[in-house]
């Protein structure tokens, strides 16, 4: 038997944090499944931490419609690149 979970499920977990909290606590996540192996579904409407994800999945009315890293679904143009591009755009 794991002593640690083998998959963590997190459904808009730094929805009312503030950006440093969001940061260290992202970054703890990344350092267990490190340490303990595993995986972290992050959901998120945050672009900003999609962004650093290994694997980003589109939803759009409940199907998949695009995966991958934020490299490329940027430059594929698609829902991602569109909705990253109207975040982005309060941060710049």
């Amino acid at each position: 038997m794991r002593r640690a979970p083998l998959l963590r499920v997190l459904d808009e977990p730094t929805v009312s944090l503030d950006v440093r909290t969001e940061e260290w606590l992202f970054h703890w996540y990344a350092g267990l499944n490190r340490l303990e192996g595993g995986v972290t579904m992050l959901v998120t409407h945050r672009f900003t931490t999609a962004r650093a994800a290994d694997l980003i999945v589109i939803l759009d009315g409940g199907r998949v419609v695009e995966t991958g890293t934020h490299d490329t679904l940027s430059e594929t143009g698609g829902l991602y690149a569109e909705l990253f591009r109207l975040q982005a755009r309060y941060f710049v």
